[in-house]
């Protein structure tokens, strides 16, 4: 993941087929403003994007297939109000 590129999750949570679902979101500054990429996992695809192209979209697919595991991981702890104290 590039340097300037700063990359959110959300909790779990459940979409509309009830299935757990993870959204990540990755912002930087554009050219033309804020450029934002969201995905989904664990399915591991770009589901809504502004300014980037499609080589770079393929490559933050591959981030999140790469970092699955991690990131659900990160996302469940946040999920569990419980954990933060």
């Amino acid at each position: 993941m590039a340097d300037d590129m700063t990359m959110t999750y959300s909790a779990i949570v459940r979409d509309k087929d009830n299935r757990k679902i993870v959204r990540v979101k990755f912002e930087r500054n554009g050219t033309q403003g804020p450029e934002v990429a969201e995905g989904l996992l664990p399915d591991c695809r770009i589901v809504s994007h502004n300014g980037y192209s499609a080589q770079e979209l393929a490559g933050l697919e591959e981030y999140l297939r790469g970092n699955l595991d991690e990131i659900m991981s990160k996302a469940k702890v946040i999920s569990n109000p419980l954990k933060w104290l």
